[in-house]
């Protein structure tokens, strides 16, 4: 039986790490993939995964990438999980430079790796491309905007890639997360671990990394005639982007 190889970008921290470390755990051969290099070798001692720094905003990483995974074998599946957000200001407020940020992480990122790997995913005879957007990348919201612009250009990338892949034996499937709590994001997008802990302030069990990797875990595994198109996923607490139950005793 043919081991399964993957790539997963965005690895260093959050659903990147947990999704090498659930699909190590199934059984596959993964390459994690990202910008920090001392974070990735120590996910490489603990999970036995591979790894190449790379920065997912440059074309020339991206091919250098592209052309050390595939010395080492055939590729299975792409994990274009790589992102990230910047800021809440409204649109009046924007900064171009976040929005180029944004786009360049959220979408060209994508695209670079997407366009790197998928001759070597189509030639393995059962490739996989999962694409992880978010809520944001389907619904709108105040002080989002870059963010959700970001997101709309990466599930627009998964849905036309399913069309333009039609036919051919590779799946294309996205995972759009609500409310995550993980180590980095909001942390990352607001300035302060104060702010970031503001964020999910009351919310009985927002979704962890581990249920993103899990969900990105189930579908890779799935039968390869059994495509999952779009799954949203969000924690029992938020009914919506804008409606989530706050506990004020938490």
């Amino acid at each position: 039986m043919t081991t399964l190889r993957a790539v997963v970008t965005g690895a260093s921290s959050g659903i990147g790490a947990a999704t090498v470390r659930q699909l190590r755990e199934a059984g596959w051969d993964v390459v994690a993939v990202a910008r920090r290099a001392e974070k990735l070798r120590a996910l490489a001692e603990e999970t036995g995964a591979s790894y190449v720094v790379t920065d997912v905003t440059d074309d020339e990483s991206v091919a250098a990438m592209a052309a050390e995974v595939l010395s080492g074998g055939p590729v299975h599946a792409l994990v274009a999980n790589a992102g990230g957000a910047i800021g809440t200001d409204t649109i009046a407020e924007a900064k171009v430079d976040d929005w180029r940020a944004m786009y360049e992480v959220n979408v060209l990122g994508v695209l670079r790796c997407v366009t790197a790997l998928l001759p070597a995913l189509e030639e393995s005879g059962r490739g996989d491309i999962v694409v992880l957007s978010s809520t944001a990348g389907h619904i709108a919201y105040e002080g989002g905007g870059g963010y959700v612009a970001a997101k709309h250009g990466s599930h627009t990338i998964a849905a036309t890639l399913r069309l333009e892949l039609a036919g051919k034996p590779v799946r294309v499937i996205e995972i759009a997360p609500g409310m995550v709590r993980t180590e980095e994001f909001s942390r990352k997008r607001l300035g302060s671990q104060d702010a970031a802990d503001k964020v999910y302030e009351g919310v009985e069990h927002p979704l962890t990394a581990e249920d993103c990797a899990d969900a990105i875990t189930w579908t890779l595994t799935r039968p390869h005639h059994f495509n999952v198109d779009l799954m949203v996923i969000r924690p029992l607490a938020q009914a919506a982007q804008h409606k989530v139950a706050r506990n004020q005793g938490l």
